[in-house]
């Protein structure tokens, strides 16, 4: 019998590990939850407590998405592709909806990136490419961030070998990190939504 559904836990498990909350909180003696945009990321570790927290942080997110889709189907001697989808999602969704702090997280970049990373790095090095040059451009990281997803998504449709299930994954990842970042299209909508400057970092400032 499978042991694939303890797979698909651990993964949301590994997900939910809220590496923000924990370094912000432990190193830091500051709770991310209630200061710049609440949200428990890099890009909020980075505005609140500088770029060393910040690397940190994307760092822990990108190998507890990484982890679960490289290394579960093989300790479980699962061969259908389905099941590392399944990993995957799981491991996002924990990082979005962390158990460990209420059920509430970051919007899912970093930790897609790790997953994605296992699944398809043709399509994260297209992804990553876009991230910079938007992030250049426009300096707001979720702008850069949804883009990026958006690029994923399309390239998935063109990488040679790369299955359907692979696909659809990529462009439900691509659909879901829109969907998190939700709030900060209102805010661009609004022309409210901050920017990357010199002041992020200090004193969690947002602009």
């Amino acid at each position: 019998m499978t042991n694939a559904p303890l797979f698909v836990l651990a993964a949301y498990v590994a997900g939910a590990t809220p590496s923000a909350y924990w370094i912000g909180r432990f190193l830091y003696g500051k709770d991310l939850r209630t200061l710049g945009s609440c949200n428990l990321g890099a890009t909020n570790a980075l505005r609140v407590l500088g770029w060393r927290a910040a690397v940190s942080v994307f760092v822990v997110d990108i190998f507890k998405g990484f982890a679960p889709v490289w290394w579960f189907p093989g300790l479980d001697d699962q061969t259908a592709v389905w099941w590392t989808v399944v990993y995957g999602a799981a491991a996002i969704v924990g990082h979005v909806f962390s158990f460990w702090v209420g059920f509430r997280g970051g919007k899912g970049v970093a930790t897609s990136a790790g997953v994605l990373g296992a699944v398809a790095p043709v399509a994260v090095v297209a992804g990553a490419g876009a991230w910079v040059v938007v992030l250049v451009v426009t300096r707001m990281v979720s702008v850069a961030s949804m883009v990026a997803a958006v690029t994923v998504g399309v390239a998935g449709l063109f990488i040679p070998g790369l299955g359907v299930w692979s696909k659809a994954f990529l462009g439900f990842i691509a659909v879901f990190v829109v969907w998190a970042h939700r709030f900060n299209i209102r805010r661009l909508l609004a022309g409210e939504e901050p920017r990357i400057d010199a002041n992020f970092g200090r004193d969690g400032a947002v602009e």
